[in-house]
């Protein structure tokens, strides 16, 4: 009976986060402009309550019952583990003072508001008082999670346990090793006609397709939706209600099909965790105070990225979906085959905004927003100082300039809403994403599902290696378990190579 008191003492917690990310998609969705103010008061609100249940007196009584109770289980049980997830999560939030974490969760939701304007108006300077603000707060709670090497690191460890700044830079520099000669040789080749997919192509049948082909990949419409928003997002309130949104260009119709297939990925996590972890710490960041079931936020992106690259750019992916999208859309794609079509969703072409470049330089955008987050948060750069560093960095990385704060340093929405140390995952989903496409496809059933459009295997696959675990193992353990090594960026780099040299005659 105490287990399953405090199981439902920790349902208590998830309903509350759960209601938290109601208000949030709200917010990016639906909302109007006036009600900003009083729905940071809200959020602010049910973040404390959710910290305040999780570390009330009478959650500490349950879980000591719960301990006791399990003590005899085998220690990588369930049980056990939830009892030593809330424990961690317990300590970790004691040592964050409450006020903290009101005026975070204030702050950010305010922040949203501020910077989708500042955004518009590309005018750094209305954002710059919020964002040192965030700054500020977030070094506050570094100092309080603590730390051994760099403040970074206790932020990070909110989003991706275990990483620091000393354990991304040999990914970073093999990364680096890696692309930048493919880089270099694919800058002397005529790059891919793209100028077809400039025409103008419906809003509604972009977003009809796009649906189409995340229903394909298993997004199950019966227990989610798309709607439209400024930066594409996924949430979950519980596995049985999962939410994607997309943006459009009327005139670059990939934008609207690739940021779907994006957070088709990220929804599959959510919809296809164990049901019998729904409402339980297994579904639920109790160190970040999320109702999200990845056991990273890397983890949850090695999904997004997988989906939407290995599968949703890759030439086999069109030879069998292409008659379907140029029965869609006659007349922009006529005269245009398969092989012209994917060659030109997999131009290389570095550009200034991470969420629409391309696979081979989208690691370069991660890795100056880290280099640049350390700085912040260390105080080696300033907020004021800030565009003219980011603007270097882009230079330094991409060999671009930055004509403007709206497709520079405003672009992200992450520093809006408070989030520090959350840009490593991107490369650390990407890293992921070729480990676990390379290990699934030795797998004969799910190489014949792709090569017949039958997406069930490989999301079958994904959900037995996975999407089930929701946060019961660590990122590393389900490394292992689904391909026999920790994080290793070798098939990746391949996958690159190979795909690249091909597209390019390299």
């Amino acid at each position: 009976m105490g287990y399953n008191a405090f199981l439902e003492r920790m349902g208590e917690v998830n309903d509350l986060l759960n209601a938290e990310s109601i208000l949030k998609w709200d917010a990016r969705t639906m909302m109007p402009p006036g009600g900003a103010d009083t729905r940071a008061k809200q959020l602010a609100t049910l973040t404390v309550l959710a910290r305040d249940h999780l570390v009330a007196d009478e959650t500490r009584r349950l879980l000591e019952r719960a301990e006791a109770e399990t003590a005899s289980l085998p220690a990588d049980g369930v049980e056990r583990t939830i009892c030593a997830q809330v424990r961690e999560a317990i300590e970790y939030h004691l040592r964050i003072p409450a006020a903290l974490v009101h005026k975070r969760a204030e702050v950010g939701s305010i922040g949203q508001h501020i910077w989708a304007k500042a955004r518009a108006d590309s005018d750094f300077g209305s954002f710059a008082p919020v964002l040192e603000e965030t700054i500020t707060l977030n070094r506050e709670m570094a100092e309080c999670i603590g730390y051994e090497e760099h403040p970074y690191d206790a932020l990070m460890y909110r989003f991706e346990p275990g990483e620091t700044v000393r354990s991304l830079q040999p990914l970073f520099a093999a990364l680096r090793e890696g692309l930048l000669p493919l880089l270099k040789a694919i800058g002397e080749k005529e790059p891919p006609p793209v100028g077809f997919l400039e025409r103008p192509f419906p809003v509604a049948s972009q977003l009809e397709f796009a649906l189409k082909m995340a229903r394909k990949l298993g997004y199950d419409t019966d227990r989610g939706r798309l709607d439209l928003t400024v930066h594409p997002f996924e949430v979950s309130f519980t596995r049985n209600d999962v939410r994607i949104t997309t943006r459009v260009n009327d005139e670059w119709m990939p934008k609207s099909l690739f940021g779907t297939l994006h957070e088709t990925g990220h929804a599959l996590y959510e919809q296809y965790c164990d049901p019998a972890y729904t409402r339980t710490p297994l579904a639920t960041d109790l160190i970040g105070l999320y109702a999200v079931g990845g056991v990273s936020f890397g983890a949850h992106e090695s999904q997004s990225r997988l989906f939407e690259n290995h599968v949703g750019r890759s030439r086999e992916f069109w030879e069998l979906n292409y008659g379907e999208l140029r029965g869609t859309f006659p007349e922009q794609l006529e005269g245009i085959d398969t092989e012209t079509f994917w060659r030109a969703v997999n131009r290389v072409q570095p550009g200034l905004i991470r969420v629409e470049s391309d696979e081979l330089t989208y690691d370069f955008h991660v890795m100056l927003r880290v280099e640049i987050e350390a700085a912040l948060i260390d105080g080696s750069l300033s907020v004021p100082d800030l565009p003219e560093a980011w603007n270097a960095k882009v230079e330094e990385y991409l060999g671009l300039e930055v004509p403007n704060d709206r497709l520079g340093v405003l672009q992200d929405v992450h520093w809006s809403s408070g989030q520090v140390g959350t840009f490593c995952n991107y490369t650390i989903g990407n890293v992921m994403a070729g480990q676990l496409f390379a290990a699934a496809t030795k797998d004969d059933r799910v190489r014949n599902g792709l090569a017949n459009a039958d997406y069930l295997p490989l999301r079958e696959w994904m959900t037995e290696h996975i999407h089930r675990h929701g946060r019961r193992y660590s990122r590393d353990q389900l490394l292992e378990m689904a391909t026999g090594r920790t994080l290793d960026p070798t098939d990746y780099l391949e996958h690159l190579t190979r795909k690249y040299s091909d597209i390019y005659g390299i």
